[in-house]
This record gives structure tokens, sequence and C-alpha cells, in this order.
């Protein structure tokens, strides 16, 4: 048996009637960027997310760097994260020339710990960035609250996370800003790049649609050094359509995620979501030793597999000159070392999932 990991094809043959009749109809119009459909999106975002302000944008990336350009952050300014995390997440910091600073994670959920981000605030923090790993929304009500007592805004990368639920609100809307991606192999992927970015704050989402327009305030007339960060509207059409038929793509990750867990568990050390939240699932990572020797031995029954993420953003080289040392996040060292996501879409099947697990297991 030979497996895809993400079976990105069958997002499109699932829906191909509507998406080919969404794509046709912008190239019919020559709408293509700014389109009507992009508008359509955003409201469709609010309604789904319950955030007064959706503003898609160009990719996760620039989503995060809206959220920070909007609250002004400037050179020097301080801002604390976690370091197991995609190097985006870090790098729009260092980007405008701010200084990322690192938290441990939590063993169990891999999110940052909100129990030791106060010993990381000075006079120089703004904000805090805390990632929805995998597709489950971190502590966000312990660290709004931490927010809140020195005053700094909390900007959710909730690139993995789109359709999950903290407390009953949707990720993306459970902290100042949210910012998500649309790249293809997200849960809810188009068909290049894209993202969003969410707020209930009048004057942040003002500024930000600013911002993605080189910092129009109309034509022509720029109010701020901004960027061109638009969503294109083909790719907005593609969501739309996707869109409607989401949450059922949710729950079949929620099922595939269920299986393995039930088959795995004795074995080895597979995710733990918490009560109080959902997972979309953007990954099943399970931890293992020796994880090269896995790895192979799994992808020579056809099985592939994928490290998210090797190496923490605190022992990069480009983040060298921050001067952290290896031992200065160990949990995040640890899982790093360790970690491992197998196959998952929302289109695995029982016989698909028993043969990775059984041959995952027979490796121990």
């Amino acid at each position: 048996m030979k497996i895809d990991f993400a079976k990105l094809g069958l997002a499109y043959v699932e829906h191909k009637k509507e998406i080919d009749a969404a794509i046709a109809k912008v190239i019919d119009n020559s709408s293509f960027i700014m389109g009507a459909q992009v508008s359509s999106f955003e409201n469709n975002l609010s309604r789904y997310t319950g955030a007064k302000h959706s503003i898609s944008c160009s990719s996760g990336t620039d989503a995060l760097l809206l959220a920070m350009m909007a609250i002004d952050i400037q050179p020097g300014d301080e801002i604390i994260t976690t370091p197991f995390t995609f190097i985006a997440t870090a790098e729009t910091i260092a980007f405008l020339k701010a200084k990322p600073v690192f938290v441990d994670i939590d063993e169990e959920s891999y999110n940052i710990d909100p129990s030791k981000i106060e010993a990381a605030i000075t006079s120089r923090t703004k904000a805090i960035i805390p990632v929805s790993l995998y597709g489950q929304p971190s502590d966000m009500t312990e660290i709004n609250e931490i927010a809140r007592k020195y005053d700094l805004t909390v900007i959710e990368d909730a690139a993995q996370s789109f359709g999950s639920e903290y407390k009953g609100d949707k990720s993306c809307n459970i902290s100042s800003i949210g910012c998500t991606s649309f790249f293809p192999a997200k849960p809810l992927g188009c068909f290049g790049d894209g993202g969003a970015v969410f707020t209930n704050n009048d004057k942040l989402a003002e500024i930000m649609k600013s911002l993605r327009l080189h910092g129009q305030t109309e034509r022509y007339f720029h109010k701020y050094v901004g960027m061109g960060g638009r969503l294109d509207t083909i790719q907005a059409a593609v969501l739309n359509v996707k869109l409607k038929y989401y949450e059922e793509d949710v729950k079949r990750r929620q099922l595939v995620a269920q299986k393995y867990t039930e088959l795995l568990k004795e074995k080895l050390i597979t995710p733990i979501v918490k009560d109080d939240r959902t997972s979309v699932w953007a990954q099943y990572s399970v931890r293992v030793k020796n994880r090269d020797g896995v790895q192979n031995k799994l992808k020579s029954v056809g099985i592939p597999t994928a490290v998210h993420y090797p190496r923490p953003l605190h022992l990069q080289e480009c983040f060298e000159y921050l001067n952290y040392k290896e031992g200065d996040f160990p949990v995040s060292e640890m899982v790093s070392k360790e970690i491992m996501s197998l196959p998952m879409n929302p289109y695995l099947k029982d016989e698909e999932i028993n043969y990775i697990a059984t041959n995952l297991i027979n490796i121990f």
C-alpha cells in the first residue's frame, strides 16, 4: 500500500464542478484583484468565526505582518512567542526589526506555556504571539489575562487552527487579533497562497485594510507605509466553495485522529487535546525515539511522514544574534527531537489508518 500524506487533489475532485464554475466566473469577469468574491469570502469568514472584521490577505506570513504593523511595532520592541513553531511566527517579528523573545512550551499541548510568560516581560514588550499548533488553540484565557495586566496585544497565530474552538469560541476570534493561513496543505487550503486577519477592533481593522493596499485610504493617497498584501480573487472564489463544506472536513479529520489515537495510545505518546477546546488536526503528530530509523522503516512500506519541526527557532542560524543556546528551552528541544507527523487528511480510509498504525506499532 502507498499512502498519500495530504491527498490535496481529492479536495478539488470532491467539489470540482463548483470550484471550476467559481474560477470561470472570475475569469469571465476579469476581476482578478479585489473582485466581488473577495468581499464575499470575508463576509463568510466573519459569519464562520464570529469576528466582526475578517480581512483577507496574501498569506499567513503577511497576516502576521499586517497585525504587527497595525499595532505599530517598532525596531527594538519585544514580542513574546514560542520557539517551537514554523519560522514565520518569529521571522515576521525580526523582519520589522523587533526582537522575538522565546518562552518554552507545555509538554502535552506543544503550545506556549503561559506560566512562563510573565517572567519574559520587560518594559519593551509590546505583544504576545501564541501559536495554536497542530490545530489546537493555546491557553488563551491565561494569556489574555496576562496581556490585560501588562497592557499588551495578543496576536493569535492561528495558521494551523482555523475552525477549532476554545471554550465555545472559534480560533481567530479569541484574542485582540487573529491570523490564519490558507496555504494548500492547511485544513482549509486554497490553490496557492492566502491568509486572513481577524479583529473586533474597528480602528485596527481600518488600518489593516489600508496596509494591505500599500497604505492607501483612497486611490493613490497613502496614509501608511504598507504592502501589496491582497488575496487574489481566484483564491477567494476557491475558498468560498471549500468553506461551505469545511465543517464536514473538520469532523472527518477529528474521526481520523480518534482512530489513530485509539490504535496507538498504548505504544506511543499521542496528541492530547484539552477538554475546553477542539483541534482541526492540521497535523497528527506522535513522539518517537530514533525518529530517523522509524521514518525510514515506514517509508520502506509506503508510509510518508514529516517533522514539524526538527529544530526550534532559538537554535536556528538566522537567530544566532539573539544569543540563545542549547538547553535554554528544554521542552521545545526534547519535543523537536522526537516529534513525527503521520498522514492526516479528511480522506484517509480505515484500512489506510490501520495499515499505518500496524506498521508503526510493529517497529516497537
